[in-house]
């Protein structure tokens, strides 16, 4: 692997510089959404409990005693060690949300309000808070108290049953795609409703108004789930699993090679007939049944089948050498040492090198998406248990002597 020049010095705070997000939530969607938005100049500060912190640290592979994941959720933020089940915390919960833009949760629905903390009341000394709630099944309907993780939510919203071989057990995707696809969608949620806010400033009230961003789980992945619905309303039809190949569009797959997978992509009519064309098949490219994807679905086997052959007995490389010459969408299946590795990734800034808090030097993911004027950047490494309590109480005037009396009573 070679080596990586360090990143450059942020030339912009960010477009979100000077905002100032709580977050309140724990593992991956709520966090993930909140780093974000750090990413992009907000000043994060999370909030996790005294003595264990986010259960994100002990995930997965460690070095020192912290998650290496870790190092990638939580860069950029600052932590408020609190233990929210004591008043007198909540009570610093409030105070925070009172000078915060954002608020982010992801906590079961009624757990903020237990404890006092929900939108109503928050918004009561904060009118322009926005506030991200993230739950399995949402703040409403007969699923609303079920606990809900991303791998269920993925079942619901209809990707998990796609996701095999016919005939085969249903996998998951491999990484916790439903949390993040609910993230993402709560970041979107997030920026409307600045938008609106800024919209809605006026001498009554000179932030603007905020709103709650109600995001489940179930939703932010059947959000994602294409023409699935409308088929079966249209006529009846469930769509089925169907491994590597994209039903209905065609040719789309995997090919084995001697030496690996490609996945190629030639679905399109005219590149269709440069496929054909670069493995020695013109009579396929120029069939006329074949001119369009109705014809190719028809006989997607046969087609399947030639590409097949010609993949078989080349190497990965070579097969991809031809198909980028014909300008035919096709890649190799990249594990982590084949991203690391890669130039391109490493040309575009996707390869980031920092150094955590137990001084170990790792490579984590680059910033996206790129903004050309405002770029996002990693400007601090994630930070240890409580590493910013002190300095965040005092910015709400907590003195030294109340900081001293709230450690002592396991406040913080």
């Amino acid at each position: 692997m070679s080596a990586q020049a360090p990143s450059p010095a942020p030339t912009s705070p960010g477009p979100l510089a000077g905002l100032k997000v709580l977050e309140l939530g724990q593992l991956i969607a709520g966090p993930f959404a909140a780093k974000t938005l750090a990413d992009f100049g907000a000043d994060v500060i999370k909030v996790e409990p005294p003595g264990s912190g986010d259960p994100l640290r002990q995930w997965r592979l460690m070095h020192a005693g912290t998650s290496v994941w870790w190092e990638v959720q939580s860069r950029n933020k600052r932590s408020l060690a609190l233990d929210l089940k004591q008043p007198e915390a909540r009570d610093i919960v409030r105070r925070l949300a009172a000078e915060c833009d954002v608020l982010v949760e992801n906590f079961k629905p009624g757990v903020m309000e237990a404890w006092e903390l929900g939108y109503e009341s928050l918004s009561a000394a904060n009118p322009g808070l926005v506030m991200l709630r993230i739950s399995g099944y949402g703040q409403t309907g007969p699923y609303k108290d079920r606990p809900g993780f991303g791998v269920v939510a993925e079942a619901m919203g209809g990707l998990r049953h796609l996701t095999a071989e016919p005939g085969r057990v249903p996998v998951r995707v491999g990484v916790s795609i439903g949390d993040t696809l609910a993230s993402l969608h709560g970041v979107i949620g997030i920026l409307m409703a600045l938008q609106h806010r800024h919209a809605t400033v006026s001498a009554e009230v000179p932030k603007g108004r905020g709103q709650v961003i109600d995001v489940a789980l179930y939703e932010a992945v059947f959000n994602c789930m294409e023409s699935l619905l409308p088929e079966y309303s249209a006529f009846g039809t469930v769509r089925e699993p169907a491994g590597s190949a994209l039903p209905g569009i065609a040719p789309s797959n995997a090919y084995a090679c001697h030496d690996g997978w490609v996945l190629v992509a030639g679905n399109g009519d005219s590149i269709f007939k440069r496929l054909m064309a670069a493995i020695g098949r013109d009579d396929l490219g120029a069939d006329p049944a074949l001119a369009g994807n109705a014809g190719r679905v028809a006989r997607v086997a046969e087609i399947d089948a030639a590409i097949g052959d010609w993949a078989a007995p080349r190497g990965v490389a070579e097969v991809l050498d031809a198909l980028n010459a014909a300008h035919v969408p096709a890649g190799r299946l990249y594990t982590a040492r084949d991203i690391a590795d890669d130039p391109h990734y490493r040309a575009r800034g996707m390869l980031q090198r920092i150094t955590s808090a137990q001084g170990l030097s790792l490579e984590t993911p680059g910033i996206v998406p790129k903004l050309s004027a405002t770029p996002g950047s990693i400007r601090r490494r994630a930070p240890t248990l409580g590493e910013d309590s002190e300095a965040v109480l005092r910015e709400i005037g907590v003195t030294p002597g109340q900081l001293a009396a709230l450690r002592e009573r396991g406040v913080l």
